[in-house]
C-alpha cells in the first residue's frame, strides 16, 4: 500500500514480477482494494497472494509515532511474514523511515552493529559501486560510518565478488584537512583498522570507479543519489530532443539507438527498483515513493535473487569472521565488527 501511486503501481508491479521472472508475491494490504486493483487486469494469477493488513502508514507520516499507533500496517504485517519466515524478502516504494522502524523492530540487527544503511549499487566506469547510506540515517557520528564502511565491505564482496573492496568517505575534497567534524573523526578510525580503506573522494569518484564502496551519512548521500538520478533523466532527454532536431540526427539515432537503450537502461533507476537496508537480520528492498511498475518488479526481482544467494547468511557469516580477527586498534569503534 505504499508509494507515491499505489496500490496501482505496486499492484502493476506485482504481476510483472509474477510473470516476468516467476516470482511468487504476497501483496499485503487491504483486500478489498487489492482484490478491485487486480481485477482490472484479468484472473489474478496463482502466484499472486493477498495478506489483509487493515491500514497503511502514509508517505507523510511520521515514521516513529505511525508504527506505534498503526500496528495493524500493511509494513508491519509484511515484515512480520519475513520474521516468521513465510516470506524470502519484503519489498516497499512507501515510507522509507516505517519500512526501516519495522526492519529494525521486527527483524534485529546483525551482531555488532547500531544502525541499519540504505546501501545502493550505482553504476560507474568500472562494474558497480556501492553507495551508503543513501537515506537510512541521516544523523550521524563517526563510529556509525565506520559501521557503514564495514558492511559495505561485506556487501561488495557478496555482491560484487570482489575480494578486497576499496572502501572510501565522501568529502568535499580529498585532502585530509577538508570535511566537517563526523568525517574527519571518522577518518583514522578508517584507516585503523582492517578495511581497504582508500581515503577521501569526491562526489565524481562515485563515477569514476575510484572505489568500490563509498560512505556517507544518511542525508548526503540520498541528496547524492537523487540529483545523479536527475541529470541521467534531463541527460537522455537532452539526447532524444538533439535527435529529433534533424534529419541528419534523426538518421545518426537510428543508427546509435540500440547502443544508447543499453546504456540508458544501465543509468535508469527503474533497472535497479531498489536497494537494500543492510544491517537488520533479513531482506527488506527499499523502492522509490514514485516508482513505476517496471521498478517495482525489479525491486521484487532484487529481493528474490539476494534471498537465493542467501545474502544475510554471507553478511552474519563475514561478521562474525571479522570479529574473530583482532582489529589494529583498542579503539571500540573500529573493533567492534
Amino acid at each position: 500500500m505504499g508509494g507515491d501511486h499505489a496500490p496501482e503501481v505496486t499492484v502493476a508491479g506485482a504481476l510483472r514480477a509474477a510473470g516476468r521472472f516467476e516470482i511468487p508475491v504476497l501483496l499485503v494490504g487491504d483486500q478489498a482494494k487489492l482484490e478491485s486493483e487486480l481485477r482490472k487486469h484479468g484472473p489474478i494469477p496463482e502466484r499472486i497472494q493477498i495478506v489483509h493488513a487493515p491500514s497503511a502508514i502514509e508517505m507523510d507520516e511520521s515514521p516513529g509515532p505511525a508504527l506505534l499507533r498503526k500496528r495493524d500496517a500493511s509494513i508491519i504485517i509484511a515484515t512480520d511474514l519475513v520474521q516468521q519466515g513465510k516470506a524470502a524478502a519484503v519489498v516497499s516504494a512507501g515510507n522509507s523511515g516505517a519500512a526501516m522502524g519495522a526492519a529494525t523492530l521486527r527483524l534485529g540487527l546483525l551482531p555488532g552493529l547500531d544502525r541499519p544503511a540504505i546501501a545502493m549499487v550505482m553504476p560507474n566506469l568500472r562494474s558497480g559501486v556501492i553507495a551508503l547510506d543513501v537515506g537510512a540515517t541521516v544523523d550521524t557520528c563517526a563510529e556509525h560510518l565506520v559501521d557503514f564502511a564495514s558492511i559495505g565491505s561485506v556487501y561488495a564482496h557478496c555482491l560484487l565478488h570482489i575480494e578486497r573492496p576499496r572502501v572510501a568517505l565522501l568529502n568535499i575534497g580529498t585532502e585530509t584537512s577538508k570535511g566537517n567534524a563526523v568525517v574527519k573523526q571518522a577518518y583514522p578510525l578508517l584507516q585503523n583498522s582492517d578495511l581497504n580503506f582508500v581515503g577521501f573522494v569526491e562526489g565524481q569518484h562515485i563515477a569514476l570507479g575510484d572505489a568500490d564502496v563509498v560512505v556517507c551519512d544518511g542525508f548526503v548521500g540520498n541528496a547524492v543519489l537523487k540529483t545523479t538520478e536527475g541529470y541521467a533523466e534531463l541527460f537522455w532527454s537532452m539526447v532524444k530532443e538533439a535527435m529529433a532536431s534533424s534529419l541528419l540526427a534523426r538518421i545518426g539515432g537510428l543508427l546509435l539507438g540500440p547502443a544508447l537503450r543499453r546504456t540508458a537502461q544501465r543509468l535508469n533507476y527503474a533497472s535497479y527498483g531498489g536497494a537494500l537496508l543492510v544491517g537488520v537480520d533479513g531482506i527488506c528492498i527499499i523502492g522509490h515513493g514514485r516508482s513505476s511498475p517496471d521498478a517495482v518488479a525489479n525491486a521484487i526481482r532484487a529481493g528474490s535473487e539476494l534471498a537465493e544467494a542467501r545474502v544475510i547468511d554471507q553478511l552474519r557469516a563475514a561478521i562474525h569472521a571479522e570479529n574473530s580477527v583482532p582489529s589494529k586498534t583498542e579503539h571500540p569503534a573500529s573493533s567492534k565488527l
